[in-house]
């Protein structure tokens, strides 16, 4: 019988079918932080429980640390208070933990495929919706809530049912100036944020199959801004390759990894076909991912901006989007912040200054590609520009910590969300791609990539 992706990996995990919809479903791989965590070691401490693999979890602080002066203790209490429990609970339960100042610290969804410990076939949860980014390693790859982070704990399992599966398949080459990020946010934006409800997604396609597993990493990130439980790309040479020069492989492993596809007749729940060539430089110009336009639309032309999301951003439906103004630029976040994206960024920097009036922030996924950034001379590129070069955490994306847009400001950013009030109170964010951005940042305002790439 033929089997899609999702099937192949789903059917290997099951410990238990305990009725026709729901499983008891083995987890390879726990990511956990400091925010969702802490409630669901009090549970076990509660209970006198332990928890069950410790060598399966791999803890990190990332969303409330500050990205300045990390080598200071953590002013905000709240933060400190969440930072300490997680150092505390994993002494307790004798969990590895990349704490900040660790060489291996960083964003949760940005450390596990750079230490080689997200590998194909896996199934990997964590306490954070974007998960989700581990799936471009073909993995069963998702975010759970903190009974369930509790759940896994305990006993390394999960009670679920089985999602459905949808193939987004994209073929062709892109316009000049387009990159992944606005290859996802131009599917977004005809889904909607409702539109793979319930599936997982399987992206495939020869445009797919030409992205490096960093731009892979980002369309899976992007997979949840559908509705999808996850998000995840067959197994090919791309994904051996960089799995094979992060850590140790073996043969046995390749060729296991080489059955990771979906068969040929495998059938899916739903379907989608994109044309590459239609895709080139988006922008969001609402509060939901789905509100994405072309740089040459009008803010009118997204279908899914409402009158509420309109009055939020300041826009009229009749609005260019080219020439608004910009006052923050955020590279970063577990969408962009890797080395490919901070390289692609200083290529439109070099030779140029921001512009006076934008502040310009560029927070590095982790304590590894802060100094390869540093080592490759891409740090000096962007402060030369004037541009802020940070140390690694979530920062600007959720404003969990100091690194906040003031109210009323326009943030342009290389997130996922863009959300009433996600970076910060009154705060408006447009969603773009790192080169983008970047751009932004030197006119002060929404501008076309024509000058900055050849």
């Amino acid at each position: 019988m033929a089997k899609t992706l999702l099937d192949k990996i789903w059917d290997l995990h099951v410990v238990k079918s305990i009725d026709e919809e729901n499983d008891v479903l083995y987890i390879d791989r726990h990511f956990i932080h400091e925010v969702t965590s802490p409630q669901a070691f009090e549970g076990l401490n509660e209970r006198g429980i332990k928890v069950f693999r410790p060598n399966l979890v791999t803890a990190t602080a990332d969303h409330n640390v500050p990205t300045k002066n990390q080598n200071q203790p953590i002013k905000d209490a709240l933060s400190k208070h969440q930072v300490d429990m997680l150092i505390k609970n994993c002494s307790e339960h004798n969990i590895e933990y990349y704490g900040v100042g660790h060489p291996k610290q960083g964003i949760v969804h940005v450390i596990g495929p750079e230490q080689g410990i997200t590998q194909p076939g896996m199934t990997i949860v964590c306490g954070d919706s974007h998960t989700s980014t581990h799936g471009a390693f073909g993995t069963v790859a998702f975010g759970i809530g903190t009974t369930q982070v509790e759940q896994v704990f305990a006993s390394q399992c999960l009670i679920l049912k089985r999602p459905k599966s949808m193939k987004i398949e994209i073929n062709g080459v892109m316009q000049k100036g387009a990159t992944a990020k606005d290859l996802v946010l131009y599917i977004i934006s005809k889904l909607g944020t409702k539109g793979a409800t319930g599936h997982f997604i399987e992206f495939t396609g020869s445009t797919i199959s030409a992205l490096s597993m960093d731009e892979r990493m980002t369309v899976c990130n992007m997979s949840i801004e559908m509705g999808a439980r996850g998000g995840l790309i067959a197994v090919d040479q791309t994904t051996i390759d960089y799995v094979g020069a992060k850590t140790e492989i073996t043969m046995h492993q390749v060729n296991t990894w080489k059955h990771l596809y979906s068969d040929y007749y495998a059938e899916f729940s739903s379907s989608h076909l994109f044309n590459a060539s239609e895709i080139g430089p988006m922008i969001t110009c609402g509060t939901s991912p789905d509100t994405a336009i072309s740089l040459h639309n009008k803010v009118g032309d997204s279908k899914f901006n409402s009158k509420k999301s309109l009055k939020y951003m300041g826009f009229k439906s009749s609005d260019n989007i080219l020439g608004k103004q910009v006052d923050y630029v955020f590279i970063g976040s577990c969408t962009n912040s890797r080395i490919e994206d901070l390289r692609a960024a200083a290529e439109i920097v070099k030779d140029h200054k921001k512009a006076d009036h934008v502040h310009a922030w560029v927070v590095p996924g982790s304590k590894s590609i802060e100094q390869q950034a540093i080592d490759e001379g891409i740090a000096k590129i962007f402060t030369d520009a004037g541009f802020e070069f940070r140390e690694p955490g979530c920062s600007a994306c959720l404003a969990m910590n100091n690194d906040k847009i003031p109210s009323g400001a326009i943030c342009v950013s290389t997130s996922n969300r863009n959300f009433e009030g996600r970076q910060g109170d009154g705060a408006r964010t447009l969603l773009a791609s790192p080169i983008l951005a970047t751009a932004c940042a030197l006119e002060g305002k929404i501008t076309e990539l024509t000058d900055y790439i050849s």
